[in-house]
């Protein structure tokens, strides 16, 4: 069956609605579904024959953890129209910069909360969840901005790795704390694993969540930054004991991770992660999802060859159909399509709805041939 691509009618149409994209607000069109996108992106999530490819942009809405409690600075606060470099504290006292150019935070250099890993117990405060005020924001958003019909992601922050290297003060520290102070290291990691259940349990208290998203880079472009062994002796146990929590609660897990870790992609995937989110120019992401994709689900992009170049309304096309092609096998896979130009997101937006709902068809049809 082919699905209509209705042409654009102008940004006054009533069946559009406004977005905030990159901070300015942009209309996308109402797409009238078969199902809600929630369920659709249920299925995506459990690789089990969604309608379409879920597009995040639309079918989904994301909180940072940094928008959800009153009194912390948990972590870099990306809607702060800042035009130049600041510092500030987040919520284990590690103290960040602020590089307005790069967009991002770094740990403060020559600040280290914690010089000796063996000393985490004395020298770590973690963060009394019982002492800020968090209903009141949820109960706003609930009320205000909730779309029932759509899935909700909550970004969770920084997994094991990225939150020892944080209070160590740098990727070299921290390697080096693995290599020389395993004990440490792990007990570490288990207090760290035993925190996040607990936030997870807190969050969900007052949030009807489908997705929760950790951030761990565990790799350069070249290669990880730890070898398998590591990943087994440390990493793995309490960063399965967080995925099996979150995945208890009949909730969806997401790992963001930089860097080339397509040697950690198994691991992740006994841990029965849902979604894996990689950084593209590190990873050949198609490949990854030719040979694990029945397995496990990814967050990719559109697969554009050259991202410094412009591309007409046919060659994206062409580029929508590609990207689905490479990713929809199996389902486990969401995607967006970004443009600043409102009648161009507008086409874009429908393609990839409509494609992927044909793609799925004929999915469908060889199945039960």
């Amino acid at each position: 069956m082919l699905y209509q691509r209705p042409a654009y009618p102008g940004p006054d149409y009533e069946g559009t609605y406004s977005l905030q994209l990159y901070g300015n607000a942009i209309k996308v069109p109402k797409i009238d579904t078969p199902i809600p996108p929630v369920e659709n992106f249920k299925r995506a999530a459990a690789r089990n024959n969604p309608l379409w490819v879920p597009n995040s942009m639309t079918d989904m809405q994301t909180l940072m953890l940094q928008d959800l409690a009153d009194g912390p600075q948990i972590g870099p606060d990306f809607k702060r129209r800042a035009k130049e470099d600041y510092t500030f504290t987040d919520w284990f006292n590690v103290l960040w910069t602020w590089v307005h150019s790069a967009g991002g935070a770094v740990t403060t250099p020559g600040i280290v909360l914690l010089d000796d890993i063996t000393k985490w117990e004395s020298v770590v405060k973690f963060p009394e969840l019982g002492q800020w005020e968090w209903r009141e924001k949820a109960d706003s958003f609930l009320k205000k901005d909730y779309d029932e019909n759509k899935a909700l992601q909550i970004d969770i922050g920084p997994g094991c790795i990225q939150r020892l290297i944080s209070l160590l003060g740098g990727y070299t520290e921290g390697m080096f704390a693995l290599a020389l102070e395993p004990e440490a290291v792990k007990d570490f990691f288990n207090r760290f694993a035993d925190f996040m259940i607990e936030l997870v349990d807190h969050l969900m208290a007052f949030y009807p969540v489908n997705l929760l998203t950790i951030h761990d880079d565990w790799g350069t472009e070249r290669d990880t930054f730890f070898s398998p062994q590591m990943m087994e002796d440390l990493v793995f146990e309490p960063t399965k004991r967080i995925i099996e929590h979150i995945k208890a609660k009949n909730c969806a897990f997401m790992m963001h991770s930089c860097g080339n870790v397509s040697r950690f992609i198994p691991y992740l995937i006994d841990m029965k992660a849902d979604f894996l989110q990689l950084q593209r120019r590190s990873v050949d992401v198609p490949a990854m999802k030719a040979k694990y994709g029945d397995k496990i689900g990814f967050n990719a992009g559109m697969e554009i060859p050259e991202w410094e170049r412009s591309y007409t309304k046919e060659e994206m096309i062409r580029i929508i159909h590609n990207t689905v092609e490479i990713y929809g096998k199996h389902g486990g896979f969401f995607s967006s399509v970004f443009e600043m130009d409102s009648e161009k997101l507008w086409d874009y937006t429908w393609e990839l709805y409509a494609y992927s709902r044909e793609y799925y068809d004929r999915q469908k049809k060889a199945a039960e041939a």
